[in-house]
């Protein structure tokens, strides 16, 4: 498979701080590449140094015919422009050809030509080759597929918000005609329904991609190998996210094992060289030096496997037990601004449960969790609680983490029982160390906030959590540490999350939101959609086939409108055409009948006349045939 593009000993330091040094590394065409490391390991700052956004100290890439697309973060607030048209600019070529086909066409209207008429069809063809009948229905497919509403495309740049902006920038990524997508983090923001359509997308696209995600269920989804950027060095893969954890822990069991037996066989040798020093003879030294030098050739391959990056050590202590019955959720509704988010919802919740909590953005869910909280009144309904019950809530907002109060201060607030050397020690086990513990909390990144939240549920003691999008913001590591903490965890869970990866491996019930109720069902994540799956293949086959016959007709109306232009313009060239034959007809006569005697002049004039008149009759005979055709096409518009 040919190369698109070749790293060549890339380095980048900040300061003292050396990020990566002397990176080696190809994508190929079509590489569907999944990209790990911690946070902080310096993924963005490679990516973006190959998509030419950022400069690197050393090293060099190579490429072959290569256009690269970085997916956006943010779209800009640019005045008066709409989520759907600045999606839409990804098209600018396809536009302009828009603008100049109507320029031709008014051109012909005035004067026809066999120029502007050829022009006109180049034009045609361009725009129908590269999807121009299609560009406006594709944009509005994949923002409805990203999670907008038909009414949310129509909202100006301005009002949108942070985590809409970033999903335009996915959008107009995937809708690029590049042959390396680099996208940073694209599942951000996105629901699990959005996922699944990002998902099926990159499963199907072309051209190859480099993908920064820390969601292991979305890697294994649509990679088929792995970087991992990891102590300043990059490794590949082949395989998605599980065949690399396969892969990566063999290696490192063999390269430790390695190690260990060369040590062995060094310590073995030197016993032998200490006794042959005792025997003290000259054979004895000759022998020594062979061994020394044995030793020496053992040591200059010897290379110490790399210690796993740290990882937070989530464990929350014993909980007290609670009753049998841990909530109860009864008739239950919400609405907004007359939207109906839920109505007669009725769930209950039992000591030991893992229950997840299910639906796209915007249709409840974390609403529901504020009712349970006690900070938003249901419009009808009631939420009880069992009895020997303590909750510990954990908001994905983090909205109480702010201000200038450090890491250790707020720590110590919430639990001011806490001698220092604990406080230091709980904040150590979550990867706050040394100055870190002195940082401002307003100068926290989004996954030390997550770090210092998660930290003061699990000190709570709490024997019921609940828990909205308690992965966010972490890297995979810290995800595996609270999932181990959580199934270790002896109490009760209720927890918001798009991490499938998180569901499948906890869930012991679901709670869904489907069509404005609250369904229960008793699986993980891929029960779910088995089930989903299995209930109406007939349905999802009726409704694949009626979009495509739905796509199938918007072609073919583009196709004939294009048709009718282009009659339309062959019939007035031809009218034109017939009218000018008309008129040099009626000049050839009248000089024939002034022409008196001069037969040498009748007969000359009499060749032009029959010439133009075969002309005529060769036009009409067009003419007639274009009009009943442009007839027939217009009927069928």
């Amino acid at each position: 498979m040919a190369s698109l593009l070749t790293a060549n000993g890339i380095s980048k330091s900040f300061g003292e701080r050396v990020l990566f040094h002397d990176l080696n590394f190809n994508i190929d065409e079509g590489a569907k590449i999944g990209f790990i490391g911690a946070n902080g390991a310096g993924k963005t700052t490679l990516m973006r140094i190959i998509a030419g956004e950022d400069d690197c100290d050393g090293g060099f890439i190579r490429n072959s015919a290569l256009k690269v697309v970085y997916m956006e973060q943010t779209a800009p607030d640019t005045d008066g422009v709409t989520a759907f048209e600045y999606t839409l600019s990804v098209f600018s070529r396809l536009i302009e050809i828009e603008r100049a086909l109507e320029d031709v066409r008014l051109q012909i209207a005035a004067a026809p030509s066999d120029e502007l008429i050829k022009r006109q069809d180049e034009l045609n063809n361009e725009y129908i080759r590269n999807d121009g009948m299609v560009f406006r229905a594709k944009t509005r497919s994949m923002l409805q597929g990203l999670g907008f509403t038909r009414e949310e495309t129509d909202y100006p740049l301005s009002k949108l918000s942070g985590g809409q902006k970033t999903r335009l920038g996915l959008a107009r990524a995937l809708l690029s005609d590049a042959n390396l997508l680099l996208l940073d983090e694209p599942t951000n923001h996105l629901d699990i329904d959005a996922i699944a359509f990002l998902e099926s997308f990159l499963s199907s696209y072309g051209g190859a991609f480099l993908v920064i995600s820390h969601d292991r269920y979305f890697l294994d989804r649509v990679t088929n190998s792995t970087f991992e950027l990891e102590n300043g060095s990059i490794t590949a893969y082949a395989g998605g996210y599980s065949e690399f954890v396969k892969k990566k822990t063999a290696a490192l069991e063999a390269a430790k094992r390695n190690y260990e037996n060369t040590v062995t066989e060094i310590k073995r040798i030197e016993g032998m060289i200490e006794q042959q020093r005792r025997w003290g003879q000259e054979r004895n030294f000759k022998i020594i030096d062979n061994k020394q030098k044995a030793i020496d050739r053992l040591e200059g391959g010897l290379e110490k496997p790399f210690e796993q990056n740290e990882r937070i050590a989530f464990r929350f202590p014993p909980a007290k037990r609670s009753g049998g019955d841990v909530l109860f959720a009864r008739g239950l509704s919400k609405s907004y601004g007359g939207k109906s988010l839920f109505k007669n919802a009725d769930f209950e919740i039992k000591r030991g449960e893992r229950v997840f909590l299910l639906g796209p953005n915007g249709c409840g869910k974390s609403t529901l969790y504020n009712i349970i909280k006690g900070t938003v009144r249901p419009d009808s309904g009631s939420v009880s609680f069992g009895v020997n019950l303590t909750e510990a809530y954990y908001d994905q907002n983090r909205s109480d983490l702010s201000g200038d109060k450090t890491v250790i201060d707020a720590l110590w607030d919430e639990y001011p029982k806490m001698v220092r050397t604990e406080v230091r020690s709980a904040l150590a086990a979550f990867l706050f160390r040394g100055d870190d513990v002195f940082k401002t909390v307003d100068r926290l990144s989004g996954g030390e906030k997550a770090r210092l939240a998660l930290l003061m549920v699990m000190l709570t003691g709490a024997n019921f959590l609940l828990l909205d999008e308690p992965t966010n913001h972490l890297d995979i590591a810290a995800r595996e540490a609270l999932e181990d903490a959580l199934a270790a965890f002896d109490g009760t869970i209720f927890i918001i999350s798009h991490d499938r990866y998180l569901i499948n491996k906890l869930a012991t019930k679901l709670l869904v939101f489907e069509n404005g109720e609250i369904n229960t069902y008793y699986m993980n994540y891929d029960g779910y959609t088995e089930l989903k799956s299995s209930r109406a293949p007939s349905a999802v086959k009726a409704e694949e086939t009626a979009a495509s016959s739905a796509k199938e007709d918007y072609l073919r109306k583009k196709e004939l409108q294009s048709s009718l232009r282009r009659l339309e313009t062959r019939v007035s060239r031809l009218e034109a055409e017939i009218a000018g034959f008309e008129e040099r007809i009626a000049a050839l006569h009248d000089e024939i009948n002034s022409a008196g005697g001069d037969y040498e002049r009748i007969m000359e004039l009499t060749a032009k006349l029959g010439d133009e008149e075969k002309a005529l009759d060769a036009a009409m005979s067009e003419w007639e045939a274009s009009t009943d055709e442009l007839e027939a096409v217009r009927g069928q518009v």
